[in-house]
This record gives C-alpha cells, sequence and structure tokens, in this order.
C-alpha cells in the first residue's frame, strides 16, 4: 500500500511539472506583479530620496548654525578666562602683564576667530586723571580717543596682539551708541553680550565684525541685582571678532553644501554672496530656511539656501536606475520562463534519475540497517554466548581444581579468565559504538555532581581515587553523558601510574555550549599521539600493561561528534591529561 501511495505520488508530481511546461494565466500574473512592483518601488524610491535630500538640508542648515555658535562659545570662555586673570591680579594689571597673558593664549591657533583680546575699564570723571597717569608709566603716549558727551569712559585699555591693534589702544567705547548700549547690557545683566554689527576701528579697509564683552566687577562675590553691578562695575574683557574669520575654514562656502546670510535686526552681518561665492550659489535653490537664533543679548536671522554643490552632492539617479533594473529583470524573467518551459523534458529526466538514484540509496541503507543489526545478533548472541561459557568453565576449574593445580597452572587460568573478561569488555564496547547513532535520547535536567558522583560510585577502583566534580545544571540526554563520563573517568583509573589518582571535573557555560572538562594527575599522552588515542581500538600501551579495549575515547568522540560537539585534548606528554568536551545546548 505504501509503495503505491509513492507511486501516486510521484506520478502527480510528474504531472504538476508538465503542467508547468505551458505559458499560463499564472506566469503573466507573475510578470504583471512584478511589473507593478517595479513601478512601486521606483514611486517610493523617488519619495525616499526627496525626504532624504531635505533631511540632509536641514542637517546641514543645523550644522552651519552649530559650528558658528561653538566658534563664539570658544572666544566667550577665552573671555571668562581674561576676567579670572584680571581677579587673580586683585584687578590691578599692566600692559606688560596682559600681553605676557594674552601671548599664552595662543589667539592666532586657539582663537583664530578673533582680531584681538583685551581689556576695557569703566572710568568716571573722577578717576581720569589718575588712571592716566598710571597708564603713561609704561606708554607715555596713551590718550582716550575720540571725545563724546557721556558721563563716563569706557577705553581700551590693554589689547594683543599689539601690532595689528594700535590703533584701538585708548579707543573709548562709549564713542559709539551700538558698542555703549552693548557694553552696558553686559554690565547690567552680568553675561557676556555681542554688539550688532560693526565697522572696524583698527583697519583702513573697514572691515565689519562684531564686538564680544563679558564684564567684571569689584571684589569676588557675585553680584545679583543691576543696581549692584552698576556700582562694582570694573571693566569688561573685550574681544574683536571680524566677521570674514568668524566664517572661515569649516564653515567657508566651500565646505559647506549651504549659502548663508546673516542679518541681525535687517542689519547685514554676512552674506555669502559679497564674498566671491556667487559661482556656487544656486539661483533656483532646492530648499530654503529661516532660523532665527539668540545669540548673547543679539537675534541673528540665518538665511540659509542649498547651493550649487549641494544639488550636485544630493543628486540621485537610484529611482532611474530602480525602473530600469525593474524592466530588466521582467524581460529577464519572461526569458526565464521561456527557457524553463523547454528544459522541463530535461528536467523530468533528471527527476527520473535522481528517483532512480534515491531509491537505489534507500536499499542500500536498509542494507546497511540490516547488516548492522545482523552485527548487534552477532556480538551479542553468537560472540558473548560462547565466550560466558568459557568465564563460566574458567570458574568450575577454579572452584573444583584450585587446590589440585600447580601455581603454573593457577597462573594460566588467571590470565584466561582476565583476557575472557577483556574479550567481553570488548565486545559491549563495540556493541555500544555500533549502536550510538540509532538510539533518541530525551534532554533532561542534569545535575552534574550527582551524575559523576553516581557514576564514580559503581566504578572498579581504590580508596587512593579521588574525585571532585564541579556542580552545574545542564540540559542534556543522561545515557549519553553518563557514558561520556564513565569512560573517561574509567582511563583515568586504568592508566595511572602513581600510589594516589586525582581526577576532577570542572564545568563553564556560554550561550549556546556546555564546556566539560576532565582532568587526571596521571601520565600525560604525547601530543603527536593525540589522534591515535581517538582511533577504535586502540592504546597508548601494550594491551599486558592496560586493562582496556582501546575504545573509550573513540566511543566518547563519537558522542560528542553526534550532537554536533567538539574534543580536544590537552597534555604534555609527561603528566597531567586534560579532556575537554563542548555540547551544545539543547
Amino acid at each position: 500500500m505504501n509503495e503505491d501511495s509513492a507511486k501516486i505520488k510521484h506520478q502527480m508530481q510528474r504531472d504538476k511539472i508538465a503542467k508547468a511546461s505551458k505559458l499560463h494565466s499564472g506566469h503573466w500574473l507573475i510578470l504583471s506583479l512584478s511589473l507593478g512592483l517595479t513601478i512601486v518601488a521606483w514611486y517610493f524610491s523617488s519619495q525616499q530620496v526627496d525626504r532624504d535630500v531635505h533631511e540632509q538640508f536641514e542637517e546641514k542648515s543645523a550644522q552651519v548654525i552649530q559650528h558658528l555658535q561653538e566658534r563664539i562659545q570658544l572666544v566667550e570662555q577665552a573671555l571668562w578666562g581674561a576676567v579670572a586673570f584680571n581677579h587673580a591680579n586683585n584687578n590691578s594689571i599692566d600692559n606688560l602683564q596682559w600681553k605676557k597673558y594674552a601671548t599664552k593664549l595662543r589667539t592666532n591657533k586657539i582663537y583664530p576667530s578673533i582680531n584681538g583680546i583685551g581689556i576695557v575699564y569703566n572710568i568716571k570723571p573722577k578717576q581720569l586723571n589718575a588712571y592716566l597717569i598710571r597708564q603713561k608709566i609704561n606708554r607715555p603716549n596713551f590718550a582716550i580717543h575720540p571725545e563724546h558727551q557721556q558721563p563716563e569712559y569706557w577705553p581700551i585699555t590693554y589689547i594683543e596682539p599689539i601690532n595689528t591693534n594700535k590703533k584701538a589702544i585708548g579707543l573709548d567705547m562709549a564713542f559709539d551708541n551700538n558698542r555703549y548700549t552693548t557694553i552696558k547690557k553686559s554690565r547690567d545683566s552680568g553675561l557676556a553680550r555681542l554688539t550688532s554689527p560693526v565697522t572696524s576701528f583698527q583697519d583702513d579697509l573697514k572691515t565689519r565684525g562684531i564686538l564680544f564683552y563679558a564684564p567684571f566687577y569689584a571684589g569676588i562675590a557675585p553680584h545679583t541685582d543691576t543696581e549692584e553691578r552698576q556700582k562694582n562695575i570694573l571693566g569688561v574683557s573685550y574681544a574683536s571678532i571680524p566677521i570674514y574669520k568668524l566664517i572661515t575654514g569649516t564653515l567657508a562656502i566651500e565646505n559647506r553644501l549651504v549659502a548663508l546670510k546673516i542679518t541681525d535686526q535687517e542689519k547685514l552681518v554676512y552674506d555669502d554672496s559679497e564674498n566671491n561665492t556667487v559661482a556656487n550659489i544656486d539661483s533656483s535653490p532646492l530648499f530654503n530656511k529661516i532660523v532665527e537664533v539668540d545669540l548673547y543679548g543679539r537675534v541673528w536671522s540665518f538665511n540659509i539656501d542649498s547651493n550649487l554643490a549641494f544639488r550636485k552632492a544630493s543628486h540621485s539617479i537610484l529611482p532611474t536606475i530602480i525602473l530600469i533594473l525593474g524592466i530588466f529583470i521582467n524581460f529577464l524573467i519572461l526569458a526565464l520562463l521561456l527557457f524553463l518551459l523547454r528544459a522541463n523534458k530535461q528536467v523530468l529526466i533528471h527527476v527520473d534519475q535522481m528517483t532512480a538514484e534515491f531509491k537505489s540509496e534507500t536499499e542500500r541503507l536498509e542494507k546497511s540497517n540490516q547488516d548492522l543489526e545482523q552485527f548487534s545478533y552477532v556480538v551479542s548472541h553468537d560472540l558473548k554466548s560462547p565466550l560466558n561459557a568459557i568465564q563460566k568453565i574458567v570458574g568450575w576449574l577454579k572452584e573444583d581444581c584450585i587446590e589440585a593445580l600447580p601455581q603454573s597452572s593457577l597462573e594460566h587460568i588467571a590470565l584466561l579468565e582476565s583476557r575472557s573478561q577483556r574479550m567481553s569488555n570488548l565486545l559491549n564496547d563495540l556493541l555500544n559504538y555500533a549502536r550510538i547513532n540509532h538510539f533518541d535520547y530525551k534532554p533532561e535536567t542534569l545535575e552534574l555532581s550527582l551524575v559523576a558522583d553516581n557514576i564514580f560510585s559503581l566504578l572498579d577502583h581504590d580508596e587512593n581515587v579521588s574525585l571532585i566534580t564541579a556542580k552545574g545544571e545542564l540540559v542534556f540526554p543522561k545515557v549519553p553523558l553518563e557514558i561520556i563520563l564513565r569512560n573517561l573517568m574509567s582511563n583515568a583509573i586504568k592508566h595511572h601510574d602513581k600510589d594516589s589518582v586525582n581526577i576532577k571535573i570542572s564545568y563553564s557555560k556560554t550561550d549556546d555550549m556546555h564546556c566539560l572538562s576532565i582532568l587526571d594527575d596521571g601520565p600525560g599522552i604525547p601530543p603527536e599521539l593525540f589522534h591515535k588515542a581517538l582511533e577504535i581500538l586502540q592504546t597508548l600501551k601494550p594491551r599486558d600493561q592496560v586493562e582496556g579495549s582501546g575504545m573509550g575515547l573513540s566511543l566518547v568522540q563519537k558522542i560528542v561528534l553526534r550532537y554536533q560537539g567538539s574534543l580536544t585534548i590537552e597534555s604534555d606528554g609527561i603528566r597531567s591529561t586534560k579532556i575537554i568536551i563542548l555540547l551544545p545546548i539543547l
């Protein structure tokens, strides 16, 4: 009945293949779906490219603003450092001390955005004469300029580097409403403050820039209200920041993908179109955005456009490639279908050949299984039965004739008894070795120390043999584990050459493997003989010197391989052998 069912099933499969040799509605449906998927993939890839490009623009815009803020924050740190230096010197420094301090700042390298850094003191009219006398000690030509009508003075007292800022020495910030108003805002708030764009006083090019102030006060206690700050103000640390320096380096337009225009209350701070970058400006930008940022008391408006470099970098032909490849793949599918239709006869022939080969292989395996069963029967019956009879006869001879036989005959009987027992052990091991792959044992939760101690108690050993076993819970079939432990412990006991034998079993676990190591202090195994130790029916000593079948390690290895594990031998060949076994967590 089973054979008839197999034939019917085989015929049905052949009919299916024959039916598939004709181009039918299913094939056209596949082609239509493939074309539809191509169009959908093209559409969504186009949408995704647009989203990615827009996200890139947003990212580049945010980076430009962030980099500019970071540069200004770096200058702020320098200003507060100057305030700390002034306080550390009791708010009383001269131009030589300032020059020494500013030189250590290495402004040209660490603070490349600034044109100069200095100190501006707040001088009341009654303090003016004493102030001028003190400054002319080292600088006889020092003077405050220009004249103005304000009730106080805010002269730039010290500035470095001096060679590019000579015209700024003595410049009174109170002469200009922008500068003066910002200083007062910094004084009253206790915070660093920026001016709106100013024209440089130091050079003849009238460079556009901004000034940055950080206040310092008399005493070291914090001044918490405006009136107290106005009363105790001593001056401000100050930095001059040319806009062109602020926008150099990573912020230069050739290093970014967006064009930038910055205004401060409609007053121009910076514009890429003024800086010989017109060739890189996109007259019809893909994206534009305006971002307002509060910067140290000023609100800067960033007008950001994508530039030509952005257009080039963001251009993607991926959607077009997807569409072309999709259509090409559809043609390939059609060609493949036609090719398969022509090849179906060869497929049917190949199926018949494979079926015949499979049938032959099945028959061979069945014959092999029968031979194995016959072998097991021979071992367990035809060979063991006579052997058992021999062992019984030897036992009877000992019982009946032990007193009558000479010593040499008793030795022969003992030898016969030993050899027959070895033969019995060998047959048992051969039977286990042959049958190991024919049993399907279920995994169990086992305590390693309990299993090992139980096996150890059943082994034939003297009191001088000790076992130390690590605790460890593992899930694994019990019988194979017992066979592994029994053979390895038995080997350690049989092959020892000392008065005492120490066996240690260790356990560890990784994510997917159990790791067992069995260590004994007996004679080692030479590394060149590791492979021989794992071979079936092999012993490393003459059989007269050791009681064993030579199958212990080979049986263990076969079990380990049966469960996709591994076995490793570690020994220096002189003393001690460690067997490391990796078993999968089931």
